[in-house]
């Protein structure tokens, strides 16, 4: 029996994978035009960091982690009853964390130096059940900025994630960006416990998962995918009407700059995303996908101040997004966008005998060391059968090595669109490159 890729992944081949790469390289060249440099962080962390940092209660910790202990004598690994955290092992549900467990480990942001600002891109993993859009493995672009509390660093934020988007070629009127304050330490708990009672007094409405959430993580109920939990939740009491003063102004600050720049923007009293570091700027872009036109989130994020700090760093205001690759890659197909066919080789050597490979061998190999792509027969095929593999391949040029071009130590370069043909001295392979460009 075939063994097949794992149930919620999926293979990359060449067209989607050379794709990817070019996705990373807009979103790094894009967000380096605002400061952010990249980072590399281990796909697997201490499982502690995800249960300190997203939140015990969340979805994401409490379902949807892949969890392991590392190897080794399983008594080596037991503290009393438990196991050693250092043990215990997670892979990366989101990029947040690691990110700033790195800031953290290495002081990258010493006490009163400027912010650091960092872009990753890489796999995440959610045991989750797969679907349209959403896979157990996979690829998030994100930013984040540790140590600069202003809404200016909000305001850009958003920004500059809008503009990777139309210059990824999503339509900008397919776009709706939603934002809201999470509101800080000082106003969230009263609210907190407004939305508990609110939820307790409408118990026997809700779902299990929104009951549960009513002890755990009420504002989760927000983000309920039930339809009778969303039609009680329009009803609950928002966060903006509780904001206290400070969170208020930020607010207000962020909406201006984002108004100042022309960006249209929708406020969503009820958006809390999904994860328990986020205060006060908290914001999502969603689009329609599938057949129905369901709006779907292709990213998003916000503020998150108190998270370094959860994680054993000194307090530092911080902020950040992910977006999805797999979302954003649906949106760009609906709207007509599609991956490049990789091109193929500049050059494909033919030759007429056997005798010739050699002499082909080296004339390929000459040619890459110019800076042409260059390609040959590797199945010892006809010289017909040779030809129609380059047309295969999608060849611009091709050369036919034969006894009387070996001996001369001249070939001949022939576009195969339009069937000029040019002479070249087999000797100065590089003398190709005006013939080609």
């Amino acid at each position: 029996m075939a063994i097949n890729a794992p149930e919620g992944t999926r293979d990359l081949l060449p067209n989607e994978a050379a794709f990817w790469t070019r996705f990373k390289q807009l979103a790094c060249d894009t967000f380096g035009l605002y400061g952010y440099k990249p980072i590399e962080t281990p796909v697997i962390e201490q499982t502690e960091l995800f249960v300190r940092g997203i939140g015990e209660a969340t979805d994401v910790v409490g379902k949807e982690m892949f969890s392991a202990v590392s190897g080794g004598n399983m008594a080596k690994l037991m503290v009393g009853e438990h196991i050693r955290s250092k043990s215990r092992l997670s892979l990366r549900p989101e990029g947040t964390a690691g990110t700033v467990r790195a800031v953290v480990e290495h002081d990258l942001v010493p006490q009163g130096s400027a912010p650091v600002k960092l872009v990753y891109a890489g796999p995440m993993f959610r045991a989750e059940r797969p679907q349209h859009g959403r896979q157990r493995q996979f690829n998030q672009v994100g930013i984040e900025c540790l140590g600069a509390e202003e809404a200016t660093v909000d305001a850009e934020g958003i920004i500059m994630l809008m503009e990777f988007y139309r210059a990824a070629g999503i339509p900008q009127d397919k776009m709706t960006l939603y934002v809201n304050s999470m509101g800080c330490s000082q106003c969230r708990p009263a609210y907190r416990q407004l939305v508990r009672d609110y939820l307790l007094s409408h118990a026997d409405q809700l779902c299990d998962d929104c009951r549960r959430r009513a002890d755990t993580n009420p504002l989760r109920a927000f983000d309920c995918k039930e339809e009778a939990c969303a039609a009680i939740m329009a009803d609950a009491p928002k966060i903006t009407d509780h904001l206290c003063d400070d969170c208020r102004d930020h607010y207000d600050t962020v909406k201006g700059y984002l108004s100042a720049t022309g960006l249209t923007f929708t406020e969503d009293p009820t958006l809390v995303r999904g994860l328990d570091y986020y205060t006060r700027t908290v914001f999502e872009v969603q689009v329609p996908l599938g057949a129905e036109g369901k709006p779907s989130a292709i990213g998003g994020g916000g503020r998150y101040d108190k998270l370094m700090e959860e994680i054993g760093g000194r307090p530092t205001p911080g902020f950040g997004f992910a977006l999805g690759y797999e979302r954003c890659v649906l949106a760009l197909q609906e709207s007509g966008v599609d991956f490049a066919p990789i091109p193929g080789p500049q050059v494909f050597v033919a030759c007429v005998e056997a005798a010739q490979r050699a002499a082909a061998f080296s004339l390929v190999q000459a040619l890459r060391a110019s800076g042409v792509s260059a390609d040959m027969d590797h199945q010892n095929r006809s010289l017909k059968s040779q030809f129609k593999l380059a047309n295969k391949l999608g060849a611009a040029f091709a050369v036919t090595l034969g006894p009387d071009e070996v001996a001369e130590g001249s070939a001949t370069l022939r576009n195969m669109d339009s069937h000029e043909e040019a002479p070249f001295s087999l000797a100065d392979p590089s003398s190709v490159l005006p013939l080609i460009l």
